[in-house]
């Protein structure tokens, strides 16, 4: 019988920040009505364009690795890489050991 070693490494809990809006190319009937709206409520506005914000916690070894799981958590359900552009903002919220 063999002892295997076990290693902690310690990883950290992130809270990101996802932005998903659309491509500048692509045409945007919800904040076109949106600024029509405005307009209507005498709110004069250059440009409305509408997007989505989602909050993600998760864990990492670190930074590169949490933006790695964003990027393809990113392109594979959160946004639409054919319209829609995506950014997001990480912020270390504790450190844990696994």
């Amino acid at each position: 019988m063999t002892l295997v070693a076990h290693h902690f490494k310690a990883s950290m809990k992130y809270q990101a920040r996802i932005f998903v809006t659309l491509r500048p190319s692509v045409l945007d009937p919800a904040g076109t009505a949106v600024q029509s709206a405005l307009k209507q409520m005498d709110y004069h506005v250059d440009s409305v364009r509408i997007g989505k914000y989602v909050e993600i916690i998760l864990d990492a070894a670190d930074e590169a690795e949490a933006s790695q799981k964003l990027d393809e958590t990113c392109d594979k359900l959160l946004a639409n890489p054919v319209i829609e552009n995506y950014r997001f903002e990480l912020t270390i919220i504790e450190e844990s050991k696994s």
